[in-house]
């Protein structure tokens, strides 16, 4: 009896697992995410297949080339079986309700053809894109008539426009808003009586400056056989809850795949994370899948979360309000999880129902432990629970430490709650600019009412200070020196450019020492600038690399001016060049050090000053470059000119002779090694 016991326990058990496990062990890809640089991390599976149900299974026949997918909030689920010309309506336990392939039509039999979009309103209007047909549809959730909306017909349609309907939602207006095949003019727009009220949306077109150009030199036939620059047409559409259309575009290098629609047509979709929602950041151009996810659906959530679908690759990419990567799951592939062919996904509940109709079937899938944690930790940030969704964000954390966008959640949730120098710390963790801008200007302002006195006591002492210098130097007498002439220059060019060539008042060693400070100042800037304007902080740095990027320009500037300018009736030395050159830096050697304060102290909307200080020393040195190079050639201002840009033709062509040079060093050496091996082998022999 007690073996029987174990025996039914042990049968039990199994059964359980067999419940549970083969999710896991089925999934054909593995998940991942991409960093603030781009990178592809490793990450937790979100989402893993459920099960998967053909037409057979779901007891209507076998689904033909199924197109489009449509869940009401109640779970009704209705699927538009395109070549069986017919709606298919399952309950949320996946058992079929009902077939809608004929209905009455004032007292005559009609029938749907090859219907491609599907759309239920209210749980009570079912509104059918009947593409065959060149219609829409309105029936009853029973399938019994309401009206049809035929073709547009209006003066603003241009003449050689077919209209083919694909895809369709209503807003709570019950206007209707249609993708037909082919209009590259956006989105159509009925009103609540049928009637055509114009485009809407419409993708901007992108200029290829070449084509252009090509353009221009070609004849009139020519340019009838290139293909013309007409906007990319929509491909899907779904609405949210508040009225706003969701759309796709398929095709294009495009950082815009996905838009939001406001009832104007203009597209509101934040774009917020590190890169805009458009599928894979890194794309491949070798294989049979090359270029950018190609998005041919999307499907709004809750909360402002959204997941479009990439026909090309077979995954699903979901965002938040924000644009920021949730998480993506899917592959093309032939096991539970793969698809041959999707077409279109939406929500029942939190799982996600992709159609696929290479095979004719549906194919669920359920959130696992972490996508849970991350999208209930999304909603809870959203409605402003601060606590859930600081716990489900760090919960998530544990399953993947590689989680950036957990750390946006948490600082969120502790901006909210006044925690700002925690908030900053979690904001710089998840790389986000902008937030942590937002902590800091209110961490700023708290602690500068917390030190008033010692901030207006600091400022009373400079201010001391820099009137009793300003005193001594008013009183010292004689010539200016080394560190003296630098400051006369940049402020009287002429004159301090002049002294600096025919009093020889410049010194070599000070353009060198110019040189160094100027590649420790911008070694400093990289490593001690604010994370507002350096996100990008390297801790591995080298004074070594700074030298080759600041030293090596110059020399090249200064080599290459005076090899051309020697061939001009230039009247500068090397040896003036170099020195001209070298004082013309100080405007942007003095600039470092108040950048590097100003980056610690500003915030993000204060960043246009920083950007005029630094824009200001370098157009500085620039005139006080032109400055330069006219008095030591001794040219006039047309030439110095000429010149100037000449020496960046000459520096180019020294960069170019020196790739080749190295280029062929390295075949050359590759080829000894080629040779000694080769004979070390004989030898061998």
């Amino acid at each position: 009896m007690k073996r029987m016991r174990w025996l039914l326990l042990l049968l039990l058990s199994l059964a359980a697992m067999a419940e549970t496990a083969p999710s896991a062990a089925a999934a054909p890809y593995r998940g991942y995410n991409y960093s603030f640089w781009g990178d592809v991390t490793p990450a937790p599976n979100a989402y893993l297949p459920s099960f998967q149900l053909d037409g057979d299974r779901l007891g209507a026949g076998p689904l033909q080339s199924p197109e489009d997918l449509f869940i009401t909030p109640a779970g009704m689920i209705y699927i538009a079986d395109t070549r069986n010309n017919r709606i298919v309506v399952l309950n949320d336990e996946f058992n079929l309700v009902r077939v809608i392939d004929k209905f009455d039509h004032n007292g005559k039999e009609d029938a749907l053809a090859e219907p491609h979009g599907v759309f239920v309103k209210d749980d009570s209007r079912l509104f059918v894109a009947d593409t065959g047909n060149a219609r829409i549809v309105e029936l009853t959730t029973e399938g019994a008539f309401v009206r049809e909306i035929g073709a547009p017909d209006s003066d603003v349609l241009r003449s050689s426009l077919r209209y083919v309907p694909v895809k369709l939602v209503v807003d709570s207006a019950n206007r209707m808003y249609v993708v037909s095949k082919g209009v590259f003019d956006g989105i159509m727009q009925f009103d609540s009586g049928g009637k055509f009220t114009g485009f809407i949306g419409t993708n901007k077109v992108t200029f290829n400056p070449i084509d252009m150009f090509w353009r221009r030199l070609m004849t009139e036939e020519q340019r009838s056989k290139m293909a013309l620059n007409i906007p990319e047409e929509f491909n899907n559409v779904d609405i949210d809850a508040e009225g706003f259309i969701y759309t796709t575009t398929a095709e294009g290098f495009t950082d815009e795949p996905v838009k939001r629609l406001n009832p104007s047509g203009v597209d509101v979709l934040k774009r917020d994370g590190y890169f805009p929602p458009k599928g894979d950041i890194w794309i491949t151009f070798n294989g049979t899948r090359i270029g950018p996810s190609s998005m041919i659906a999307v499907a709004v959530d809750r909360n402002g979360i959204y997941s479009i679908l990439d026909g090309k690759r077979g995954r699903v990419f979901t965002y938040d309000r924000d644009g920021k990567l949730m998480y993506a799951f899917g592959q093309l592939g032939e096991q539970l999880g793969g698809f041959r062919t999707p077409s279109d996904l939406a929500m029942l509940g939190e799982k996600v129902v992709v159609l696929d109709k290479g095979i004719g079937s549906l194919v669920i899938f359920e959130p696992t432990r972490y996508g849970r944690m991350i999208r209930n930790a999304v909603i809870y940030t959203d409605n402003g629970e601060e606590e859930k969704a600081v716990a489900a964000w760090k919960e998530a954390q544990k399953l993947n430490s590689n989680l950036e966008i957990a750390y946006l959640g948490i600082g969120k949730a502790e901006l909210r709650q006044g925690s700002n120098r925690e908030a900053m710390d979690s904001f710089f963790n998840g790389m986000h600019r902008e937030y942590y801008s937002r902590a800091f200007e209110r961490y700023r302002k708290d602690w500068m009412w917390q030190n008033f006195s010692f901030i207006a006591t600091a400022l009373l002492v400079i201010a001391a200070l820099l009137l009793v210098g300003r005193r001594l130097v008013r009183h010292r007498a004689g010539e200016p020196g080394t560190v003296g002439m630098a400051w006369y220059t940049i402020f009287h060019p002429f004159k301090g450019f002049w002294d600096l060539k025919y009093e020889r008042k410049g010194k070599i060693w000070f353009t060198l020492a110019l040189l160094v400070l100027l590649s420790v100042l911008f070694l400093l800037k990289q490593q001690l600038s604010g994370f507002i304007f350096n996100p990008d902080v390297t801790f591995e740095a080298s004074i070594i690399d700074e030298l080759k990027f600041i030293v090596l320009p110059f020399f090249l500037w200064c080599i290459a001016n005076w090899s051309l300018t020697t061939l001009m009736d230039g009247e500068g030395k090397f040896g003036e060049i170099v020195v001209a050159t070298g004082y013309a830096l100080v405007p942007i050697v003095l600039a470092q050090p108040l950048l590097i304060v100003l980056s610690n102290v500003m915030t993000v909307q204060e960043g246009s000053f920083y950007y005029f200080i630094e824009s200001v020393a370098y157009g500085w040195f620039i005139g006080l470059l032109f400055v330069g190079m006219m008095t030591v050639h001794q040219y006039t201002v047309g030439k110095t000119i000429v010149t100037m840009l000449l020496t960046l033709v000459v520096i180019g062509i020294f960069v170019f002779l020196g790739l080749l040079v190295f280029s062929l060093a390295q075949q050359m050496l590759s080829f000894g090694m080629t040779i000694y091996k080769e004979i070390s082998f004989r030898i061998g022999e």
